[in-house]
């Protein structure tokens, strides 16, 4: 899909205020007719905040794909194992409830793969109904007579917190997948920045699997110099490695309004992977004793973390907008060092500190 941003006026810019408006967000009337101005802009960051997107203001194929899949929900559609794997809320709901009742679905990330439907099937034979992995009215009726308990913790938070406690160290020679982000050719407006960002996350994650190698990893970049993968291609790439960590280097967006280091982990405003919060909370550690400015660690949606099956973060050491992160990205002396403090954090992960 096109970037959608303000001031583009077009059928896709009302397609988007109509799921807005059906989601309860306010549009003024005058940008209705497929305006993209002030108010459509305030709604779209209302829905990113919501939905721990990046809040950019800009309908990318996260904010998209997120505003698609809110407009289902539990009951509106017959659910299944397939391929594609469904995806929405409805899906995201049926994970939260099989959950909460004990049944473990997995990762609470509205796709029905295998352990949901392995969780629907468990969940089927204990209230004595056809145990097909079919998700119909009858099974949604038999969840909703259950009145989960939606406040608590999940049953697979819970199962990933307990590992966390017993987890020892990870083999010699774990893989690590790392990800360099803006590999498009024309990221944004293809602008000088676009390139340089392109350039300097390449040449960060090279530096990082040095750096990972010397510590006795093995490192692989999913993507090569001048590919163009997917975000959800990415993913699937750390997912066939077997990867134990997966690492997406990226550099922040101004609009965001913070400078310094930040590191990111899946999550959403009712869960997250306690793995992956670990692991970004040991690499923001190493970070900010690197020396730059410390912009936090927070859930994020993205549909990297979301569908890689290790734990996984987003690290952004700064964006080249600001002028003094640019003169330390650009700097090989202090990227050297940025990536020995990343591969410290990971290192620190893989050799069992994952339980702080």
């Amino acid at each position: 899909m096109h970037i959608i941003r303000r001031h583009e006026r077009s059928e896709a810019v009302r397609d988007v205020q109509h799921r807005l408006t059906e989601l309860g967000y306010r549009i003024d009337t005058p940008e209705l007719e497929g305006a993209f101005g002030l108010s459509t802009e305030a709604a779209v960051r209302a829905f990113q905040q919501a939905r721990s997107l990046p809040v950019d203001g800009v309908i990318g194929p996260d904010t998209w794909g997120q505003l698609v899949e809110a407009g289902y929900r539990l009951g509106d559609r017959t659910l299944y194992l397939r391929s594609p794997a469904f995806r929405g809320d409805d899906v995201r709901e049926l994970q939260r409830m099989l959950n909460a009742l004990g049944f473990d679905a997995g990762k609470q990330d509205g796709i029905l793969g295998r352990d949901t439907a392995r969780a629907v099937r468990d969940f089927q034979r204990n209230v004595a109904d056809k145990a097909d992995g079919i998700v119909g009215l009858d099974t949604v009726r038999a969840l909703e007579r259950m009145r989960p308990t939606l406040d608590g913790p999940s049953r697979a938070v819970v199962r990933e917190e307990e590992a966390m406690r017993v987890m020892g160290s990870a083999p010699p020679g774990s893989t690590v997948a790392i990800d360099a982000a803006h590999g498009e050719p024309a990221s944004r407006s293809g602008s000088s920045v676009d390139s340089r960002e392109r350039d300097l996350t390449f040449a960060l994650a090279a530096e990082l699997a040095r750096a990972l190698e010397e510590r006795g990893a093995n490192p692989v970049l999913v993507r090569a110099p001048g590919e163009d993968p997917t975000p959800s291609d990415r993913a699937q790439a750390a997912n066939a490695l077997g990867a134990a960590v997966c690492v997406s280097l990226h550099l922040g967006s101004p609009e965001r309004g913070v400078r310094g280091a930040s590191s990111a982990y899946w999550g959403t405003a009712t869960t997250h992977a306690p793995a992956g919060r670990r692991l970004a909370e040991l690499i923001q550690a190493e970070l900010v004793g690197a020396g730059l400015a410390d912009a936090g660690i927070g859930p994020l949606a993205i549909t990297l973390l979301r569908e890689t099956v290790m734990p996984a973060v987003q690290v952004e050491p700064g964006h080249l907008e600001d002028a003094d992160e640019e003169f330390l990205l650009t700097d090989p002396t202090f990227r050297h060092r940025l990536a020995g403090a990343i591969a410290d954090g990971i290192d620190r992960f893989l050799r069992g500190s994952a339980a702080g």
